[in-house]
């Protein structure tokens, strides 16, 4: 089936669940989602409200406490809110591309392989509850391993890439680092055929439409392992054609109701529907891509969508009293100023539940 670039951003506010059939629990979100970036965990912990009927920051801190939820680098090398029985089987599959890349670093850092191995039975012993980074850099500093000019920080996210270690319980504003195999008590196991097929079914499930290249760049798998994927999961998924380019789907999203070209949503910096793709340029026009990213530093400003477009960014309140800054890239109609401040009205209501 034909279309244009123009309806992809649409497609995907429904796919991801912003807009339509939003599901009822955090861990039902995290699922639908399989992996939602999580550097910056207060966005994240919004990105999983905005797609659930009744959103609550404290249910969504519920899900990570009760260990229905975890954060760790199952990808890119990047944190991401996980469902905690996926977790194993994306990082087999993922972690180990990261990992090599990493290599030169860990020389610099003089990180050896007896080195991860003391550093995993000391943090084990310290993770059998749960832990936060500081606690565990104490540890390996006692125990003879340099934790200063990041070495501790990469040796911590080493463990957790090797599955030793995982992020899962918040005390205040820090999530805690637990022993996986003690926290994760029963883990899906697939084998490596089976993990490709569900990783490319997850990701179009709830991303499309988005093509092979998007995948790849998701989840830095090569491109062969995303075809042989692809190939055990294409007859469940509908395409869509868009400049000479296959787009892939749910096919469900093609029955539900068109999302509304009024619709509004103020997104975290990090949310899946601008992060989950290679090419964000049907959501996002070339000219406002440094507004988004000022200084191209990584970090991603939480931003206004409008009928699926990037119309603007906006700031958190800087106090507990404060309001919602917006900051359009272009002065916004009344009508849709108003939506806005709604917007920004339901985000507060989300932080206080």
């Amino acid at each position: 089936m034909k279309t244009s670039k123009s309806s992809l951003a649409r497609l995907r506010l429904l796919g991801q669940r912003l807009l339509g059939n939003s599901m009822g629990t955090p861990a039902e979100v995290v699922s639908w989602m399989l992996a939602m970036q999580a550097q910056d965990l207060p966005g994240a912990l919004y990105s999983v409200g905005l797609r659930m009927q009744r959103p609550a920051l404290s249910k969504v801190r519920a899900a990570l406490d009760s260990g229905e939820v975890v954060r760790s680098w199952p990808m890119r090398g990047t944190l991401h809110l996980c469902p905690a029985e996926d977790l194993g089987w994306m990082l087999s599959l993922a972690a180990p591309r990261v990992i090599a890349s990493l290599k030169t670093r860990h020389r610099e850092l003089e990180i050896s392989a007896a080195d991860v191995a003391k550093a995993a039975e000391l943090t084990l012993v310290a993770a059998g509850v749960p832990v936060s980074r500081e606690e565990l850099l104490t540890v390996l500093s006692a125990g003879g391993q340099a934790v200063a000019q990041q070495r501790g920080v990469h040796l911590l996210g080493l463990l957790c890439m090797q599955g030793h270690l995982v992020q899962g319980p918040v005390r205040g504003t820090k999530q805690l680092f637990v022993a996986s195999e003690q926290w994760i008590t029963h883990p899906r196991e697939l084998e490596r055929g089976e993990a490709l097929a569900e990783y490319v079914r997850r990701y179009f499930r709830a991303h499309g439409p988005a093509t092979i290249k998007d995948f790849c760049w998701w989840t830095k798998l090569t491109l062969q392992d995303a075809r042989l994927g692809l190939a055990a999961v294409r007859q469940e998924l509908a395409v869509l054609e868009v400049e000479g380019e296959e787009y892939f789907l749910a096919p469900e999203v093609l029955e539900l109701p068109p999302a509304s070209a009024r619709s509004l949503l103020l997104l975290p910096g990090f949310d899946e529907f601008l992060l989950g793709y290679a090419d964000r340029s049907a959501a996002l026009a070339a000219e406002h891509a440094v507004r988004i990213v000022p200084g191209n530093n990584g970090m991603f400003m939480p931003t206004i969508v409008y009928g699926g477009r990037v119309v603007g960014t906006w700031r958190k309140p800087q106090s507990t009293k404060g309001e919602v800054e917006l900051v359009p890239f272009e002065p916004l109609s009344p009508a849709v100023q108003r939506s806005a401040e709604l917007a920004a009205g339901r985000y507060q209501l989300f932080m206080k539940r």
